[in-house]
Order: C-alpha cells, then sequence, then structure tokens
C-alpha cells in the first residue's frame, strides 16, 4: 500500500467540527475501498459494511432507532463499544437507498460518529428511487493516481522534495522525465501502479488492465437500461479510447451509424461514472469561464494507461523521444488533463480550453486560480509557436502563461507578438504539474 494524497484531505475532514458525513466519488477499481481503511487506522474503533453482502445489507435496513442499529453495527463487527473516535464505512451504499436516507439521521442525530460512504458509480446511473440527503452529506473525489503518488509507489519519495523546489529540478531532469514517461504509459490505477511497482514490467500488466476495462463493460450490461443505450455504450468503450485528446463530433462518434442524440446521453452515463469527460471550449478569458456546450468538446479519458492499453499505444510510448510527438500530441493532451484534474478532489471538477473564432486561436487548456484564468499551451518548440496563448493574453487580464513540455523548468520575459504586452512565460516541465498552484503562488 503506497499513501494516496487524499487521505490528507481526509484527515482534516476528520478534524472539521462542522463534518457532514462524507460521500467518497470515483470510478470503479480508482482505491476507494483501499482508501478507506487505510484511514481506518487513524481511528479507536473502525466498522466496516459492504452493501453487496446480504447480511450486511438486511442490518442498515432494520427498522430500529439509530442508536440501537449503532450499537448492533458494533456487535455485527465483533467489537465492543469503546470510547474514542468512530469511523463507519459503508461501501456500496448504492445497493440500499434507505442506507442513502440513513446518512441523514447520522448528521443530525449522531454527528459523534465519523460517516464514509462510498459506492460505484456505474451503478448509480441507475434511478435508485432515493435522492441524497441534500444539504446533510459532503462529497470527495478520489481518481488515479497521481505522477506523485505514482513516483512514491517506486520508491523514489527522496524525488518528492526536488520536485518541492521548482529551481533544483534542472539537475534531476532527465532522470524526472523517463519516470513521467513511464507515468504516461502506466498510468494511474492503483492495481496497475502497485504491480509495476513491484515487477517493474509493463507487460505483465496486461491482465490488470484486461480485467478493469472488462470490469466497465460488465457494469454496462448490469445497470445501464434500453438494449440501444447498452450497444452505445459499449462501443465507446470498445473503440473511443483511441480519440483521447481529440476533438469530437458526437453525431457518428468513431464512424458509426449513431446519432448525435444517442451518442451523447451515452457519454453523459459514462461522464458521470467517471470514466472520462466531453472537455468543451470557452470563449472567455476571465471567471466565470463557461463551456460552450455546442461546439465540439475534447474526449478525454480519466486514466493513460488504459487508453495505452486500448488504443495499443504503448509500443510508440516507448520508443518515443519526447511524448510530444506521439499521436500528434494528443497523448500528451490526455496526461496533462489527468494530472490537472488531480490538483483538487471536488467531485465538480471540470477542464476548459480556450478558442477564438475570429482568428481560429486554441489555447489546449485553462486552469482557474484564485479567480484567474492561465492558458496552458502543450507544446515543445520557440515562444513564437506560441501563438494562441498571445492572442490569449492579449484579451486577459493576466500577465502569464503556460507551456507545459519536455523541457527544464524556467520562467522568461516575454512580449505578445501583436500587442507587445508583457508578460511572463512559465515553461514547466510535464512532471511539475502537481505543482502548478504552488509555482503560480511564487510568482
Amino acid at each position: 500500500m503506497f499513501e494516496r494524497t487524499i487521505l490528507t484531505q481526509l484527515r482534516e475532514w476528520k478534524q472539521d467540527h462542522f463534518r457532514k458525513p462524507l460521500i467518497l466519488r470515483g470510478a470503479r477499481q480508482v482505491g476507494k475501498t483501499t482508501v478507506v481503511n487505510e484511514f481506518g487506522k487513524d481511528f479507536d474503533n473502525y466498522l466496516y459494511f459492504n452493501l453487496e453482502r446480504d447480511n450486511d445489507l438486511k442490518l442498515l435496513e432494520m427498522p430500529v432507532p439509530l442508536n440501537d442499529l449503532v450499537d448492533m453495527m458494533f456487535a455485527r463487527n465483533g467489537k465492543k463499544i469503546r470510547r474514542g473516535s468512530t469511523l463507519i464505512f459503508i461501501d456500496e451504499i448504492q445497493n440500499s437507498p434507505k442506507t442513502i436516507a440513513l446518512l441523514r439521521f447520522f448528521y443530525e442525530e449522531r454527528s459523534d460518529l465519523h460517516i464514509v460512504a462510498a459506492g460505484s458509480l456505474l451503478e448509480n446511473i441507475v434511478d435508485i428511487k432515493a435522492s441524497f440527503p441534500v444539504g446533510r452529506v459532503q462529497y470527495m473525489a478520489l481518481r488515479p493516481c497521481s505522477f506523485m503518488e505514482f513516483i512514491s509507489a517506486v520508491g523514489r519519495n527522496n524525488l518528492l522534495e526536488v520536485l518541492n523546489n521548482p529551481n533544483y529540478t534542472m539537475a534531476f531532469h532527465e532522470e524526472l522525465m523517463a519516470l513521467f514517461n513511464q507515468y504516461t504509459i502506466v498510468g494511474g490505477m492503483p492495481e496497475v501502479v502497485q504491480r509495476y511497482a513491484i515487477t517493474h514490467d509493463m507487460y505483465v500488466l496486461d491482465n490488470v488492465y484486461e480485467t478493469l476495462i472488462q470490469a466497465y463493460k460488465d457494469d454496462v450490461e448490469k445497470y445501464v437500461r434500453g438494449n440501444k443505450l447498452t450497444e452505445v455504450v459499449r462501443y465507446i468503450l470498445n473503440t473511443g479510447w483511441a480519440k483521447a485528446g481529440e476533438a469530437v463530433t458526437l453525431g457518428g462518434f468513431g464512424e458509426s451509424q449513431y446519432g448525435a442524440r444517442e451518442v451523447g446521453e451515452a457519454f453523459r452515463l459514462l461522464s458521470k461514472a467517471m470514466l472520462l469527460e466531453l472537455v468543451y471550449p470557452t470563449t472567455s478569458s476571465r471567471v466565470p469561464a463557461l463551456a460552450e456546450l455546442k461546439r465540439k468538446p475534447k474526449l478525454i479519458w480519466m486514466d493513460c494507461g488504459l487508453v495505452n492499453y486500448q488504443a495499443q499505444a504503448r509500443k510508440e510510448l516507448i520508443g518515443a523521444d519526447d511524448i510530444l510527438d506521439v499521436w500528434r500530441g494528443r497523448i500528451a493532451e490526455q496526461i496533462v488533463a489527468q494530472e490537472l484534474l488531480t490538483l483538487n478532489s471536488r467531485v465538480g471538477e471540470t477542464r476548459s480550453f480556450w478558442i477564438k473564432e475570429r482568428n481560429k486561436a486554441e489555447v489546449d487548456f485553462i486552469f482557474i486560480h484564485d479567480s484567474t484564468v492561465f492558458p496552458i499551451e502543450v507544446k515543445s518548440g520557440h515562444n513564437s509557436r506560441l501563438r494562441s496563448l498571445h492572442s490569449f493574453i492579449d484579451e486577459a487580464p493576466v500577465d502569464i502563461g503556460i507551456r507545459v513540455w519536455s523541457g527544464n523548468y524556467s520562467v522568461e520575459e516575454h512580449k505578445t507578438t501583436i500587442k507587445g504586452k508583457p508578460f511572463k512565460l512559465i515553461n514547466l516541465p510535464f512532471y511539475l504539474i502537481g505543482r502548478l498552484p504552488a509555482i503560480l503562488n511564487s510568482i
């Protein structure tokens, strides 16, 4: 077990006097159960229930007063009620609408208990005929491992301290880029990362990838209603990985005969399951940078390792000198998008890119920090190639641009090519994306 970053946020939640029952969300197999089991070590009492087990399900649905139910929950776990902190983890909670409703009463009547619930979101697609107790629960998202978690898992914790000071990274640049390239190939699914940390063999991971993909397909068969919708979702899961980082058209997606409406519904279901995101453009360089939902989105999957396996792109990546050269840069955009999403655990976090129709400018991503919109380009080469970034800065109330690349970290002074506006260009190596908020604060 390697420690996940989200444990820090879970510990902050534990100490929060105003905490509410926590619903931990994330796609299947991103490590929700493992993380909470580890978190349980911080408590005097830890009670685990899995509502896929009939005995646990029947217990949680018993029509008894809450205090009596808590006593029975201790008894089910073979534990005596002890003083001190108590964490109750209810796994696969989507199987019981009654237990979902019970979260409200844990909040109102037993605020002394720490309650965490989790479930696979492909099941949550289904109408479970019960709404979450609005205002009485809070949410946190767990996603695939970040690069920083990856280097910790493979035993390179010494490099974490280097990443905390970007100016020191030059001496370790080649080593860090080699590790990031490994991360780009392997991805961040916890079981995959752990297996790779033990074997350092990418090809023994195939069975794990295959099991994960099949689990998602099986969920579709079990929980998505309607033969046509099931067919479209299955088609996307079979063929859509090769479209990672690409702007897609819903109607006729992947040269299919499916219409925009049915493809859109299938994508919404998979997005709710946190397997992918349709990343839409914005035309605004200020907050709120609202998405233009009528324009073509980019398809970003939850994990680069799964993309590489399903799209059969690993061989190309392994032989590449620069990941920016693979798939015309689309695999680089996929991994940048994936890293940006790990910067917080907000469930509703989305990514976006910027367009300006008048001069056909397009910035790969925008990043909102302290109510300011920063442009991010994923490109190598000379500053003069960053014309879209210059166009953004010319019209935005910002004087900082970000170029993610495979070169060294630096901050350069430039002027835009059109209006001559002075700005700072952060040349950000891929391995420093996880430090972007701190770097912006320092500048």
